[in-house]
Order: structure tokens, then C-alpha cells, then sequence
């Protein structure tokens, strides 16, 4: 059986993003939503609509999509029981000069859910929720420094570890950021740490004892972290009197409905969360234990759309419905299924790759030598699957609307894919197979 189809081609969408490029610096507002990131020239660029694990373009091309917005959609696009809860918010006003009752409701539902969580703050993203958790280490603490590992965001706080000579943020976020616009006099506030490598960490807390106010860190992505690692982060944290945040923005309510830290069984100070918690609405949350959230009450921290009722709502059906769902079993059973479909392919085809990792968050990975081959490999297989109908590139972010009967579509896919990528390596013409420039691959996280 063949998966190929007629793509009916992407030009509205090249057209838009050309509009675009001209109206919009950057054309787009995520760096992981630019065409650069896909097959361009046959990955769509825009869509018109979605429904489940499903996208339609605005060139009218069906796609199943393994991406679920860069992991924002949890229970699947456009899900019934979340935009019914949000449609009868907005007919009550989505904002009021006074509060809300289900601001404390979210609250409530948080710190039953999060170990970390006694207290919450609201936030509408993931990079300004960790602004605010960092904003609150340092008011808490007195310190101004903070030591991190991963990508948190594009706020000055992060961006000033670039500040210094060496391009710090190279295998955090991407290679050659500049980081314009952030003030010199922020340089020597943040400094990365590489994951895994405890020593590294123990050394700069020496080298600026008394002075660091937080560590911040992505706990884990796709794979689980090396045994006592976390444990001796925390323990690390505790002796210097620092506080530890974990950001969960990425991770959240997929390994486990309270996250990394219910996962690995280790509870930091403060918990960011975004992404999937409201299941594609604007919504971000700080959470954290009293000793260290009750301090926030004294600081500036304010915004007038942090309580918008709608991204509220959307989040506390979001996780009861994650619960009464079981949604987090689910997504770990079509994360093992993809895994060994996709690993079946590529042994079918002969090809010298792995798709490995977290059930939740599994990554493809072409085992070739040469870096600028490797990426072409990469694209050629994007650019496939999009042949296919299959948005697919190396990191699937599933979601709980995603079947085992999209599993099999993406196998068969797959195993098509990876024949025409066997072939052009034996023949030594994959940039000739190429309809598309090679995707370009900006955040290399040394968190995995």
C-alpha cells in the first residue's frame, strides 16, 4: 500500500509568508514556527484550521500533525469540552475591573496537582512566567545572580549570559545570538551550567557563593536524567541557600499530570508552567512553596491580563479533563507505539537511526557522521512526510487526540520515506532529492 497523494502545493502559503516577511520582523512570531524549521517550498506555512491531531492549510492540504503547536495542545486542537467551558466564559466577559473567583479555583486545582505548589502566580507564557519566577528568587533571596541550564525564554535575565565573550548561550539556546538591546550592565548575572555534569554546577556556586539567588532548569526533555542527578541538584540547592526552579513549560503534564517532579520523585522551590497546561489558550502559571511565593505580595509584579478569565478556564478544565481522561497514560501508549513503529521502518530500510526517548517526547535521530549530510537527511525526511500529509519533524509532541490508526498512517509513511532517503544516501544524491532548503535546527538544548 502506498501513502503517496497528489499535494495540491503550498503557494497561498508561500505567498502569506512572503506578505509577511514584509509586514511582520522575523515574519513570525516563534522562531519554531518559521518556514526554516520545516521543508520549505512543501511544508505548509499557515493554517486555516484544526481539529484533533489534524491541521488544514490555507491552501485546503490535510495534514496529521506529530507537533501539537510546539507542544501547547495537549488534549488535541480544538477540543470540545475546553472551548465549551471557554465560550460560556466569554459570554460572562473574559475580564472584569474586579477578581474572579476562579483565579482561586485554578489555584486550588495547581497545588492539588503540582508537588511543588503551594502558592500561584498567574502568567500568559512560558518566558515571561520564568521573568516573574526569577524576578521572585531574587527579591526573596537579595542576590542578583542565577545560574541555568536549557532554554527559558528571551527575556533580558537570560539573554545577558551572552553578554559575555565566550557566547554562553550557544548550546543552551542557538549558536551566534547577539544579544541586542540587552543592557551591558547586565553582563555577570547569569551564567549556564551543562546538564548532567554536577561538578560544573558545584564550581560555580563556589566561584559565586553567597551571590546566586536561583538555579533554573529544564528538569528533563526526552530522556530521563542521569540516576541521582536531580536528587543532588536539590541537594546542592538547599546547602547554598538557593532557590531551585524547575521549568516545566515544555515538560509539563506529560510525563506525569504533576509533571517532571511527581515523574522523578524530586520537588523544587518553584515550578514554571505554560504550554499545555490550558491546551493552546495564553496561559502560564508560577507555582511554588510558600517560604518562597509569599514574598512576591511585597514586589512589583502586576499585569492587567494575567487574570483574564479565559486562559484561567481553559486551564482548569485543561487538567481535570487530563485527569478524568487518563490522557497521560494514553499519550505514553502511542509514544511506545511510534517509537517501535518508527524503529521497525528504519530497520526495514536499512538506515543507521533511532527513535528514542521519553514515551511522551520521542526524537528521530539519523545517525550520520557529517553535519551538513545529517541535515539534509533531516530535511529530505520532513520534506517526505509532508509529501504524505505528516507533519513530522525529528521531536513528536503527541497529544491525547493522537490514534493508533494515525500511528499506522505515519509508519507507512515513514517507511516510504525512508526508502527514498536509503536510496539517495547509497547513490550519494540526497541534496539533489532536495525540493526544499535545509531545515535550519536553533535550539540545541543541552538538556535532553
Amino acid at each position: 500500500m502506498t501513502t503517496q497523494r497528489t499535494p495540491r502545493g503550498v503557494q497561498r502559503s508561500l505567498d502569506l509568508y512572503q506578505q509577511a516577511l514584509h509586514l511582520i520582523p522575523g515574519a513570525t512570531q516563534l522562531i519554531s514556527r518559521r518556514p526554516s524549521r520545516f521543508a520549505y517550498g512543501v511544508s505548509p506555512v499557515y493554517a486555516a484550521r484544526a481539529k484533533g491531531a489534524r491541521v488544514w492549510d490555507v491552501d485546503g492540504n490535510e495534514y496529521l500533525d506529530w507537533m501539537s503547536s510546539v507542544g501547547a495542545i495537549v488534549l488535541g486542537y480544538a477540543d470540545e469540552v475546553v472551548d465549551a467551558a471557554v465560550k460560556e466564559q466569554i459570554d460572562a466577559s473574559p475580564i472584569y475591573t474586579l477578581n474572579h473567583e476562579r483565579e482561586i479555583e485554578l489555584a486550588k486545582e495547581l497545588v492539588r496537582t503540582i508537588p511543588s505548589a503551594e502558592m500561584v502566580r498567574y502568567a500568559k507564557g512560558g518566558g515571561e512566567a520564568c521573568t516573574i519566577a526569577v524576578r521572585i528568587a531574587r527579591g526573596m533571596t537579595g542576590r542578583d545572580k542565577v545560574l541555568f541550564c536549557g532554554y527559558h525564554g528571551w527575556h533580558d535575565w537570560y539573554l545577558a549570559a551572552n553578554l559575555a565573550p565566550d557566547d554562553r548561550l550557544d548550546d543552551h539556546l542557538f549558536p551566534g545570538i547577539e544579544p541586542i538591546g540587552v543592557p551591558q550592565g547586565l553582563a555577570g548575572t547569569s551564567y549556564p551550567f551543562p546538564y548532567g555534569d554536577l561538578p560544573a554546577l558545584e564550581r560555580l556556586l563556589q566561584q559565586h557563593a553567597g551571590e546566586v539567588a536561583a538555579i533554573i532548569m529544564e528538569p528533563l526533555r526526552s530522556e530521563r536524567p542521569p540516576a541521582g542527578y536531580l536528587e543532588h541538584v536539590r541537594e546542592l540547592a538547599t546547602r547554598e541557600g538557593v532557590v531551585l526552579i524547575f521549568d516545566e513549560v515544555t515538560s509539563g503534564f506529560r510525563p506525569a499530570l504533576g509533571g517532571v517532579q511527581e515523574y522523578v520523585g524530586v520537588t523544587p522551590d518553584m515550578t514554571v508552567l505554560a504550554k499545555a497546561m490550558s491546551n493552546g489558550y495564553a496561559m502560564g502559571a508560577v507555582v511554588g512553596q510558600r517560604w518562597v511565593m509569599e514574598p512576591a505580595s511585597r514586589m512589583f509584579i502586576s499585569s492587567t491580563y494575567w487574570s483574564d478569565t479565559l486562559g484561567i478556564t481553559a486551564a482548569l478544565t485543561t487538567i481535570r479533563e487530563l485527569r478524568q481522561r487518563q490522557a497521560i497514560a494514553h499519550i505514553h501508549h502511542i509514544g511506545r507505539l511510534i517509537k517501535a513503529g518508527i524503529n521497525g521502518a528504519l530497520e526495514e530500510a536499512g538506515l543507521d537511526a533511532e527513535c528514542a526517548g521519553a514515551d511522551w517526547h520521542p526524537s528521530l535521530h539519523f545517525r550520520v557522521t557529517d553535519p551538513t549530510l545529517r541535515q539534509q537527511v533531516l530535511t529530505l525526511y520532513i520534506q517526505e512526510m509532508a509529501k504524505r500529509g505528516i507533519i513530522a519533524p525529528h521531536a513528536f509532541y503527541l497529544n491525547a487526540a493522537h490514534t493508533e490508526a494515525d500511528v499506522a498512517r505515519t509508519v507507512a509513511a515513514a517507511q516510504e520515506a525512508f526508502v527514498v532517503i536509503r536510496v539517495a544516501l547509497e547513490s550519494n544524491r540526497v541534496a539533489e532529492r532536495l525540493e526544499a532548503p535545509i531545515v535550519s535546527e536553533p535550539f540545541r538544548r543541552l538538556v535532553t
